[in-house]
């Protein structure tokens, strides 16, 4: 009886070695952040709740839906203590990427969405993010799966906006010129309208309206979305042979057009300048004779006639010098 007592009193130190001492530390790794809960139950700061981030999709219900209380977050260090009824719920911090196409309930190589000319196109990309350091309570204790939540999201979004989206400059065109506005679209700008080009001309514009959509996720799941980056938007083979072909077409009826204008705008360019060089040359001729008559006009009404017949006299001087012959009549004498 006291070998067994003996032996029970061993294994419970032993256990309690091992279970409470050895497992009572750890540490938090400078990418890690971490989260304690006593008998299952997240050590909380106040009674205070975490409102969501202002979004105008959301009605009043969803924003008291997604309310989570603040929790104590254990930042990197160590070692600390814990007691052996407390648990240690450790998370990166980290910015990590993730491909737009991981599922963990299946397998695909694309996303599939439409377009809104009833195309069915393949979207790929990726989407950077990192969990919420202000809001642990809602990754950790609000959904089973926060980042299959987030890439649900964030699919179901994108397909909305392929499904809606227009090509601003498009749009624009596409408008009733007025009265006052000269330019009038031509065929090749009005060729903008085909939905899986304009997707494919503003990736960017496309990203930073996902990025701008998600803003609502730090709230709701706990994690924020860095950066939307979706690479390609890709058709059917066939359909993108097509486009490819119809591409092509319109790029070289916009390369003869902007040919032709370029000769059109340098012929009138030459014209103007022919024109101009013309009315300075007649300019140039009328100039002098415009100036003598000033001149003489001038003298006649100082001087008289004498004068004028003085000054013509003057000016004959250099002519004869270099006269061969001179016929002289009684007026000059």
């Amino acid at each position: 009886m006291f070998e067994f007592l003996t032996g029970l009193v061993l294994g419970l130190m032993a256990y309690i070695f091992f279970r409470v001492i050895l497992t009572a530390f750890y540490i938090i790794p400078p990418d890690q952040r971490a989260v304690i809960t006593t008998f299952g139950r997240a050590e909380r700061l106040s009674e205070e709740f975490v409102e969501p981030l202002d979004d105008p999709n959301l009605s009043e219900d969803e924003k008291k839906r997604y309310t989570y209380p603040k929790v104590r977050v254990v930042g990197p260090g160590g070692p600390y203590f814990k007691m052996p009824w407390q648990q240690v719920h450790k998370v990166s911090v980290a910015t990590r990427s993730v491909d737009l196409v991981w599922d963990p309930t299946k397998k695909q190589e694309t996303i599939e969405a439409v377009t809104k000319d009833n195309l069915t196109t393949g979207v790929n990309g990726q989407i950077r993010y990192r969990v919420s350091e202000n809001n642990l309570y809602a990754y950790l204790f609000g959904v089973a799966s926060p980042l299959e939540h987030i890439m649900g999201y964030f699919v179901s979004v994108l397909r909305e906006r392929i499904a809606t989206f227009s090509d601003p400059k498009g749009a624009s065109l596409l408008a009733k010129p007025t009265d006052d506005d000269d330019d009038t679209p031509t065929s090749v700008d009005l060729s903008e309208g085909v939905s899986i080009n304009d997707l494919r001309k503003n990736l960017p514009l496309l990203n930073s309206y996902m990025e701008e959509q998600c803003r609502c996720t730090p709230g709701r799941y706990g994690v924020e979305l860095d950066a939307a980056l979706i690479t390609s938007i890709d058709p059917p083979p066939e359909v993108d042979r097509a486009l490819s072909a119809i591409n092509s077409t319109r790029n070289q009826v916009a390369a003869d057009l902007s040919t032709a204008q370029a000769d059109a705008e340098q012929q009138i360019t030459m014209s103007k300048r022919a024109v101009d060089i013309a009315s300075n040359n007649a300019q140039a001729e009328v100039a002098p004779l415009r100036e003598l008559a000033r001149t003489l006009t001038q003298i006649k009404q100082e001087g008289g006639s004498g004068a004028v017949r003085a000054y013509i006299r003057d000016l004959k001087v250099p002519l004869l010098s270099r006269a061969v012959s001179v016929v002289q009549t009684r007026e000059d004498k």
